[in-house]
């Protein structure tokens, strides 16, 4: 990869995070792309990057934020967590890059160990998108669910419906639940289905123990830094995870999506589903993994549907494509829109 590549890629996500709420994290890209020069390990190893950097590839700048959010997270780097948020109120670019510069240098080590794994949000909101999706499922099959999501991460999405969550006028979950979710509703009201899950479960080639102090670090550190309502809903999150006695499975995609599709649930519509995660699979994965969903598509049955339910970018905006391929039948739409981070959702639905 080009160095003019990386530096384009880190102004991308500069972008990206602004328009997702996040200025500082936003400021942080934008002065690697300005001012990243090859005088050292760190910057070396950014720009010299074998391989896409960008948010559809390695996603090289989110690393490095999540690297040094956790410096900072971790009280190792006080020079770096003195202009973190909210110090970094009335600082200059040139102050604010001497500091992270430094931080390359004095914290290489870290930095590049912390290179060398994906960012993982696992973020709450999208529960916003994937609930409507569900209820539709739901609602034309009228069967419980059983819930595959592939790429989860710690699975806290998986848990949707220990939140509570409106969408519009209407609310499902737990009213007392320690994460409440209420995105901006456009369009049609959601489906009106009930929610009632009979068994969940996930894979993830690196997944998050959401028990487990040293892996919940890791995951907030990718939370940005200037939003602190998202790590507040996060822990909680990771707390209502964390009771349960269901781990996300340490699997290849198409290992485990060859293991679920072959068990069938009867009285029952299995939903396999992922968010924003289904895209980071090779292009050969996908089209395997397609295959199985199809295969398995093929031997559906009225008393035992599969449904095949995503919310991932496409060539369209704003946000990402919601859709829904149901079984027997194979019949795919596209059901809305929502944000990448789940702050709105614009709601078509089934029927067209």
């Amino acid at each position: 990869m080009t160095e003019q590549a990386v530096r384009e890629a880190f102004a991308g996500q500069g972008a990206a995070c602004r328009s997702l709420g996040s200025p500082f994290t936003g400021w942080l890209c934008e002065l690697c792309a300005e001012k990243l020069q090859d005088d050292g390990v760190v910057a070396n190893k950014l720009l010299r990057w074998e391989g896409d950097v960008s948010g559809s590839g390695y996603s090289v700048p989110l690393r490095l934020m999540g690297a040094l959010h956790a410096l900072v997270r971790s009280g190792r780097a006080p020079e770096l967590t003195a202009v973190y948020p909210p110090g970094h109120e009335g600082l200059s670019d040139q102050i604010l890059w001497d500091v992270i510069h430094a931080a390359f240098n004095l914290h290489a080590d870290f930095i590049l160990e912390r290179l060398l794994g994906p960012p993982q949000t696992n973020e709450v909101r999208r529960s916003a998108a994937t609930l409507p999706l569900f209820l539709e499922v739901s609602r034309l099959t009228g069967l419980p669910l059983v819930l595959s999501e592939v790429g989860a991460s710690a699975g806290l999405n998986l848990f949707l419906d220990k939140f509570h969550i409106k969408l519009g006028d209407q609310a499902w979950g737990d009213p007392s639940s320690s994460v409440t979710i209420d995105p901006k509703w456009h369009g049609n009201p959601a489906p009106d289905a009930p929610l009632e899950i009979t068994s969940r479960a996930g894979c993830d080639l690196a997944p998050i123990n959401p028990g487990s102090v040293e892996d919940r670090e890791r995951l907030l550190s990718y939370i940005w830094a200037d939003q602190p309502d998202r790590f507040a809903r996060t822990v909680s999150a990771l707390d209502i995870a964390a009771k349960s006695n269901i781990r996300v499975e340490t699997r290849d995609a198409l290992d485990w999506l060859k293991e679920r599709t072959a068990t069938k649930y009867d009285g029952a519509a299995h939903v396999i589903y992922s968010t924003i995660a289904w895209q980071y699979l090779p292009e050969a994965a996908r089209a395997k993994g397609e295959d199985i969903i199809r295969t398995a598509g093929a031997k559906a049955t009225e008393a035992a549907p599969l449904a095949w339910v995503s919310k991932e970018t496409d060539d369209a905006s704003p946000g990402a494509g919601l859709s829904i391929t149901l079984w027997p039948g194979g019949e795919r739409r596209e059901v809305g829109r929502a944000d990448f981070h789940g702050r709105w959702v614009d709601w078509t639905g089934w029927s067209q």
